[in-house]
This record gives C-alpha cells, sequence and structure tokens, in this order.
C-alpha cells in the first residue's frame, strides 16, 4: 500500500476498457471504510458513466478532456440531506444548516474521495483528481439534480491508463513536516525548501512561455489569480446559501 502510495500518478488519458462493475462496488465500498465524523457518513458520491451525462459535465470542469474520456466520473459530496431526513424521521431536530456542518461533510467526503483513490490505483486503475467543482458547483448541482443540504467538493475521473507520466515533484518533507509546534520560515528556509522545483527543467520552461519572472508569478499572475479566487469564492459562498449552509 505504501508502495502504491509512493508511486501516484494522475492519469489524464485513458483506454477504453471498461470497468467491471463488481471491481468498481468493490473500490466505492472501500471508499465508505474512511473515517467519518461520528460515523454520520454526511457524503454521497454520485457515479457517472452514462456518455450524455459526461458530456453535460465537461464544461463543468473547463471542458478537460478526461471528463469524456473516463469510462467512470465520481462527483463526491458533501450530504446532511440523507442525515436531516433521517433525523426528522425519528423525531429528532438536526442542526447542520450552519457552516461547521459543511465543513464536516467537505471533510468527511475527501476522506473517502482518497480511499477510493488509492483502492483504484492498488487494482491497476488510474485516476485524476479535480479540483474545478468548487469552481462551478452551482452548475453541477443543476446538471447532477442535487437537493439542498448537497453541495459538491471533489471529482475524480476513473479509468486504465493510457499513458504512464513522469512523477511530479513533491516538497521535501523537512518543508512541510513541524515537530511539536510550527516552526516559521526564514527567507533562506523557503528559497532551500522550493530550490529544487524552482529549478526544474519543467518548471523553468513554464516561466518562461508563460513570460514572467518566477515560478511563483506563474501561480499568482496566471494559474491561481487573485481575481479569479475571489469571483469563484463568491460563488461557493451563494451556493452554501442556496443549499442551506449558511443559516446562523
Amino acid at each position: 500500500m505504501i508502495d502504491t502510495l509512493l508511486n501516484h500518478k494522475s492519469i489524464r488519458k485513458y483506454t477504453a476498457q471498461r470497468i467491471d462493475k463488481e471491481l468498481l462496488n468493490q473500490i466505492l465500498e472501500a471508499g465508505t471504510r474512511a473515517s467519518t465524523t461520528g460515523n454520520m457518513q454526511v457524503y454521497s458520491i454520485v457515479v457517472s458513466q452514462d456518455e450524455k451525462m459526461k458530456e453535460k459535465l465537461a464544461p463543468c470542469h473547463f471542458n478537460q478532456p478526461m471528463i469524456r474520456q473516463a469510462p467512470v466520473v465520481l462527483t463526491f459530496c458533501a450530504d446532511y440531506n440523507r442525515f436531516n431526513k433521517w433525523c426528522e424521521l425519528n423525531d429528532a431536530n438536526p442542526g447542520y444548516d450552519n457552516f461547521l456542518s459543511f465543513m464536516t461533510g467537505a471533510i468527511d467526503a475527501l476522506l473517502v474521495a482518497q480511499n477510493v483513490c488509492v483502492a483504484a490505483e492498488s487494482k491497476g486503475l488510474g485516476i485524476c483528481y479535480l479540483g474545478t467543482v468548487i469552481y462551478t458547483a452551482d452548475k453541477i448541482i443543476d446538471v447532477l439534480k442535487l437537493p439542498k443540504g448537497v453541495v459538491p467538493v471533489a471529482t475524480v475521473t476513473l479509468g486504465y491508463p493510457d499513458e504512464c507520466p513522469e512523477k511530479v515533484d513533491r516538497l521535501p518533507l523537512r518543508g512541510v513536516v513541524h515537530h511539536e509546534e510550527y516552526g516559521d520560515y526564514s527567507d533562506e528556509m523557503i528559497k532551500n525548501i522550493y530550490r529544487e522545483k524552482d529549478n526544474l527543467e519543467a518548471s523553468r520552461k513554464f516561466v518562461e512561455e508563460n513570460d514572467k519572472k518566477s515560478l511563483a508569478q506563474v501561480f499568482t499572475d496566471i494559474r491561481y489569480k487573485k481575481e479569479d479566487n475571489v469571483s469563484f469564492s463568491k460563488v461557493l459562498l451563494e451556493v452554501l446559501k442556496n443549499q442551506g449552509f449558511m443559516n446562523q
């Protein structure tokens, strides 16, 4: 299992081979064994395999080709709809119409998603995590007909790999692990931690192609710029309000 984790690669190209129903269910079952808050399991997984449905989902993910190509697309959702109904049927008054509850559901869903990804890779399948969900949650809600109390938080494409990309870089352990308490970074430590990433050939090419001075500028000015973050934040906050997670 550790080898599976250490050799993770995001797969964006898939063969046409379908995933056996029994194998898919086994992977999803492994997902549901993830830890959850109070064992409430306030999450749901929407499995999309129909070509027409994947076609509807594609624009929600900026038309990244793997949405249409992968045999299975999984949308992981924070879900209090089911739990609230169970409470009400048993004369219990649910108080989960708040931001804390959304965070609880989102964490549960993401833990399940990671279990699913590891289980899939251990069976020779490839996965790709798409963070575009939180940018277009409002559109995904419409496509998947998600009721109040349900918010999508992650999407994973799943299938047999049709590529073997190189493993992407990761920061060294000393850059992300703190012992006993958080030790803040000096300028020299930051330079040291990011030195390998900054000096990669791919990083240098990225900087040149975008006509920037540094890889950091590519992130702040091109890939994840403030105006986009603010705009998508407004959409997500409106989604949380409409789905019943922003009541006082």
